[in-house]
C-alpha cells in the first residue's frame, strides 16, 4: 500500500469516526479486520492491498493523533475558514483538513507540500473542485500564519504556493 492510499484510508477512518464517535483504536481494529477489509476491497481500490507495518504505524499515528487533537484541529480550521462556521463544512472536508493539519504539524516524515497537495486531491475526489479550492485556501492561510508567527514554518520548496490540478 502506498502512503497516498494509507492517507486516503486515514481520511475514511477519521470521517467514519465523525458519525460513530468510536475510539480511534476501535475504528482501526474494525476497519482493518481481514474479512471487513476484504469486503471493502470490492468497493474501493484503496482497499485492494493491505497496509504494510510502516503504513499501519502511520495510520495509528494519524488516526489516534487527529482524535486526540480534534478540538485543537477544529479550532485551527475555524480560525482560517474566514466566513465559514465549522458546522457548514462537510464532515468529509473537515476530516481531510484535520488530517492535513495534523500531518503539517506532527508527522515528521511527511513534507508539508505533500500533505497539502494530497489533501487538495482528496477533497476534489470526494467533495468536488470547490472543496479542493477551499482546502487549499485554508491550508495556505494556516502555513502563512505559521510563518508570520515565527513557528517552525516549512520552506517554500516543501510548501508550493498552489496545489497542482489532478
Amino acid at each position: 500500500m502506498t502512503r497516498s492510499n494509507a492517507r486516503e484510508l486515514a481520511v475514511h477512518l477519521i470521517y467514519s469516526r465523525s458519525f460513530t464517535g468510536e475510539e480511534p483504536e476501535t475504528a482501526l481494529e474494525a476497519r482493518l479486520d481481514k474479512a471487513y477489509y476484504a469486503a471493502l476491497s470490492q468497493e474501493n481500490e484503496v482497499y485492494a492491498e493491505r497496509p504494510s507495518r510502516k503504513q499501519l504505524a502511520y495510520l495509528d499515528q494519524v488516526v489516534v493523533g487527529t482524535a486526540n487533537r480534534a478540538q485543537e484541529l477544529d479550532e485551527t480550521i475555524q480560525r482560517y475558514s474566514i466566513g465559514w462556521d465549522l458546522s457548514r463544512i462537510s464532515r468529509l472536508t473537515r476530516a481531510i483538513l484535520q488530517l492535513a493539519l495534523f500531518e503539517c504539524q506532527w508527522v515528521e516524515d511527511v513534507p508539508v507540500g505533500v500533505a497539502v497537495n494530497e489533501a487538495v486531491t482528496l477533497a476534489k475526489k470526494y467533495d468536488g473542485d470547490d472543496a479542493g479550492t477551499f482546502v487549499n485556501g485554508i491550508l495556505r492561510s494556516f502555513l502563512r500564519g505559521q510563518e508570520q508567527a515565527g513557528t517552525e514554518a516549512p520552506s517554500q520548496e516543501e510548501a508550493p504556493q498552489e496545489a497542482p490540478a489532478p
